[in-house]
């Protein structure tokens, strides 16, 4: 038995053995790593430069890319490293750090994404007190505590984690999770697991919760709305529905891999899909936002005019 404290290092046992096949996935990683952080940052600039996109729903856009940004950074950099080498180890303060990046990245996203559908409630079931209700206040409170509440939580989290006595250092993941480096531990694990079952189904129940609410209400109105109100309510929400849709399905095989036995599926699909939570959203979102939102489609174009000339 050891402690967590004199622990150096984690094996991570989920990587095999590609040979020279490794160069090439590096360059694939490395150049969707690339797009992925041009793409996200190039719609920041885009929205912090334009002042007419200084909106609510384009500011909560904003802060969905930053996050991606944020969460494609703690992952990316640190996958390449292990394509390349041979042995895939990760040196204990450097697991703990990508641990508390995964996890703050996955449940500001959920938090986003609950906060932009309250946004698109206000907006289409009380357009005229949109103003008065969705102040810069309002907007810079809701910001702040998508972001401030996940790296409290998660800061409690790795304190629980890094206490614990670890009876092993053999993660069978690619990359860090809290409840990998649990299942580890041959101390008492209680505490550290109801932390963890209440901040994960916490964070999702409050952020469903509040999508169901304004989704029925947004529903309810466009039944029996105009053709306008409709219109205006697919062209805003189907892009964010579209995300909802996409970040969930990834999160919940995440969860369900983390807490139950996976290992009839295949190796290479079990991978793919516990990174697909950390890789596809970051990659859709700009990509579908910067097609689907006209003023950000018209600004961006413009704006790579300008660059080109």
């Amino acid at each position: 038995m050891m402690n967590s404290t004199q622990l150096s290092y984690f094996t991570l046992a989920a990587y095999f053995d590609t040979g020279a096949l490794k160069y090439f996935y590096f360059m694939v990683i490395f150049l969707l790593y690339i797009f992925i952080v041009s793409a996200n940052v190039f719609l920041i600039v885009v929205i912090c430069m334009n002042r007419s996109l200084h909106e609510p729903m384009y500011l909560f856009l904003c802060s969905l890319f930053v996050n991606e940004l944020y969460g494609s950074t703690g992952l990316f950099p640190f996958l390449l490293l292990q394509v390349l080498s041979d042995i895939h180890t990760v040196s204990k303060p450097l697991c703990f750090l990508q641990i508390y990046c995964v996890h703050l990245y996955g449940a500001v996203e959920y938090l986003n994404l609950a906060i932009m559908s309250y946004d698109r409630y206000l907006a289409i079931c009380y357009p005229l007190q949109y103003n008065t209700r969705m102040t810069s206040k309002k907007i810079g409170t809701l910001i702040a505590v998508t972001w401030l509440y996940p790296c409290i939580a998660m800061v409690v989290m790795l304190c629980l984690t890094t206490s614990l006595q670890l009876c092993g250092n053999i993660i069978d993941k690619v990359f860090c999770a809290t409840h990998s480096v649990v299942k580890l531990g041959c101390s008492e694990t209680l505490l550290v697991n109801i932390y963890g079952l209440f901040l994960s189904f916490g964070t999702i129940f409050v952020a469903l919760t509040v999508i169901l609410y304004t989704y029925l209400h947004i529903l309810r109105v466009c039944f029996s709305g105009s053709k306008q109100t409709r219109q205006k309510a697919v062209s805003t929400c189907t892009p964010h529905l579209a995300s909802l849709l996409n970040f969930s399905v990834g999160a919940s095989f995440e969860l369900l891999q983390s807490r139950f036995d996976m290992s009839r599926l295949p190796n290479i699909l079990r991978i793919f899909l516990s990174l697909y939570f950390l890789t596809c959203p970051p990659l859709f979102n700009p990509v579908m936002y910067g097609l689907k939102m006209s003023k950000i489609r018209t600004l961006s174009k413009s704006l790579l005019s300008n660059v080109s000339y």
